[in-house]
This record gives structure tokens, C-alpha cells and sequence, in this order.
């Protein structure tokens, strides 16, 4: 298939235009450049090419970029919780209006599928100790989590026999990217660990939180573009499994443990109220060939193997350009973005 990739320069991004590419696809990736500065180590096993990049804001998308695909991937938004509750209005404008002119425009220019990137985060507070399905309530706490149930819904309207949409709620990412993220848990917990060698959690870290390896997310992307189209057609997948979903605290205790002589201290009860578990039934049973190679204690071993090799240090860790609410004020307060977040020159 020939794909256009938005968010291609992103943390998953710039693992999955690669992985799609390996699996015999045209990649055209499109990126407006926020996070270009974060590149964190090398590997080819991860990253062996990379595509042909516009470089475009999503909010400027023509019908020129989507002319001639047969599917559109969509990663390109404000990511997570804190940086969309820093200009919420901005949020809607971006995540949620520009991604629904995205799919007008890919159906309009004849694209077959369109692959959206949503997220557990739409839960928000779960009632009780039920695991959350695709048929759940959706409970969105905050801008960001809004915005994801109104891309949903209101790209499900666009669906048709010619466009068959699909939305992929992941799980908190983690794992190795050379764009890689700190401000994502377990990323996080990681490098306090190798770069302090304890971890002091403000928290009682009772919450519960499902977690999905980076590279099981793009095998999610991957399977759902290859899947016969009654098999995905305007359907929901919560993308991880149900081993990975875990209380906070035990998400510090596996990377204490991956970091040997690392100390652990937990808080009091925090006011983050945000917990929920998951339910990863439907996509290993509705979703053809799809199946998750990562657990979260792997994937900690992974990250602190990778830090150990770049000799990760405070300075790389606390650096702007892999928390993505640093970098964009950063990019505001020297006025390389205007209030928009449009590019100045």
C-alpha cells in the first residue's frame, strides 16, 4: 500500500515508518518539526531507512498531500495529558478539528483506510475493578482525552463501503525510540533510576494504568492496514494486552528491580484520580495475526540497557527536547512558534 504517515519525526513515528516500509509498504511521512532536536542514540535494527518527510503542520494539510494513497496513519497531534491541558483551546483546534479535516480529506482524495492513533487515556476514572472494553463508557479527563473520543466520533460518521476508518486506543507507550520520550511512565521511571539510582514516588501509586511496548503499537498499525476490511471497518481495538496492565507502584517496583541497589519509596495518596484497567480481549481475538511480543519488564530491561550504552547522564534526561510540554514552551518563549503554534518563518 502507499501511506501517508503523519507524526512520522514523533516517538512512534520514527519506529513505524521504518516497520511498514520492512513490511513492503510506500511510506510518505509528514511532520511539522516540533521535536526534530531529540535524537537520542542510533540502531539501524530499529530505524534501517527512513522515508520521504513533507514537512507540513496538519492544521496545512492540502488535498495534494493525500491525492494518490491508499491509506493515511494519524499520529500528528499534541500528545499527552499536560501539554494539552497547557493551551486546551489550541488542543481542540489541533487534535480534534485538524484530524477530522485530515479524514474528510483522505476520503475526499479516494484513501481506502484511515488509521487513527487514540487512547486508553479515554477512560479516565473507571468505576470499580471491571476491565475497561471498547463498549465501556468513556470517561476523558482532560483536553487531550476529549479530544480523542471526538476524533472518534466523529470520524466514524465519514465511514463508508469506499473508507473504512479505524482506531487504535493504545495503552501508555513505552520502550526504546530514538525520538524518544521521558515524560511517558515507565520511560520516566527508567531514567530516574540510571540517572539517580532511586526512585522517591510522590504518590501512593495505587492508580492502575495499562501499559504497550512502542513497536507492539506499530505491529497494531500494521496488522489493521493488512486485515481484510470487514475485520476492521469504523471498529475500536484497545491496543496492548492484559498482562501489561498494572498499578503504578508495581510499574516502579519492575524498574527498581531491572536497576539493581535502586532505592524505592512511595507517597501518599495522590490527586491524580485517573485509574482504570483494560480489557485487550477484542484485538487478539478480532484482529488478525496480532499478538504482542513485549511485557513491560522486558521493556525495561531494553531501556536500561539502552541508556547504559549512551551513557545516559542528568543532563541528557532533563534536556527539552524529549518532554514534549519543555520543548514546546521552549519553542514559544524564543519565538520559533507563534501562540498557534504555527512556525514564525
Amino acid at each position: 500500500m502507499k501511506l501517508l504517515l503523519t507524526g512520522v519525526e514523533g516517538y512512534i513515528g520514527c519506529l513505524l515508518a521504518p516497520y511498514l516500509q520492512a513490511r513492503g509498504h510506500e511510506v510518505i511521512g509528514l511532520d511539522t518539526g516540533y521535536y526534530r532536536d531529540g535524537w537520542l542514540f542510533s540502531d539501524k535494527s530499529l530505524v534501517p531507512g527512513f522515508p520521504r518527510i513533507i514537512n507540513r503542520d496538519i492544521r496545512d494539510i492540502t488535498a495534494e498531500d493525500v491525492r494518490g494513497v491508499d491509506a493515511v496513519v494519524h499520529l500528528a497531534e499534541l500528545s499527552n495529558d499536560p501539554l494539552g491541558e497547557n493551551v486546551p483551546e489550541l488542543t481542540f483546534q489541533i487534535n480534534h478539528e485538524a484530524s477530522l479535516r485530515l479524514a474528510e480529506l483522505a476520503k475526499q482524495a479516494g484513501a481506502k483506510r484511515f488509521v487513527y492513533t487514540s487512547s486508553c487515556s479515554v477512560y479516565g476514572v473507571a468505576n470499580g475493578d471491571e476491565p475497561m472494553t471498547e463498549e465501556s463508557p468513556t470517561n476523558p479527563q482532560t483536553a487531550y482525552a476529549k479530544c480523542k473520543t471526538l476524533v472518534e466520533r466523529d470520524v466514524s460518521k465519514l465511514a463508508s463501503d469506499d473508507f473504512s476508518p479505524t482506531y487504535l486506543r493504545n495503552a501508555t507507550a513505552y520502550g526504546a525510540s530514538p525520538r524518544m520520550r521521558f515524560d511517558i511512565v515507565l520511560n520516566n521511571l527508567c531514567g530516574i533510576a540510571a540517572t539517580t539510582g532511586k526512585i522517591v514516588m510522590t504518590s501512593d501509586g495505587t492508580p492502575w494504568r495499562p501499559l504497550v511496548h512502542v513497536l507492539d503499537i506499530c505491529e497494531a498499525v500494521a496488522c489493521v492496514l493488512e486485515a481484510p476490511k470487514e475485520a476492521v471497518h469504523n471498529q475500536i481495538f484497545n491496543v496492548g494486552h492484559d498482562e501489561d496492565n498494572y498499578q503504578v507502584r508495581e510499574i516502579a517496583q519492575i524498574v527498581a528491580d531491572v536497576y539493581p541497589g535502586c532505592e524505592l519509596s512511595f507517597g501518599p495518596s495522590g490527586a491524580d484520580n485517573r485509574s482504570y484497567k483494560v480489557s485487550f480481549d477484542k484485538i487478539h481475538s478480532q484482529l488478525p495475526g496480532y499478538k504482542c511480543s513485549w511485557n513491560a519488564r522486558k521493556g525495561a530491561k531494553q531501556l536500561h540497557d539502552v541508556y547504559e550504552r549512551i551513557g545516559i547522564n542528568q543532563a541528557t534526561f532533563d534536556a527539552r527536547p524529549f518532554t514534549r510540554l519543555k520543548q514546546l514552551k521552549y519553542l514559544s518563549a524564543t519565538g520559533q512558534i507563534d501562540d498557534r503554534f504555527f512556525w514564525n518563518q
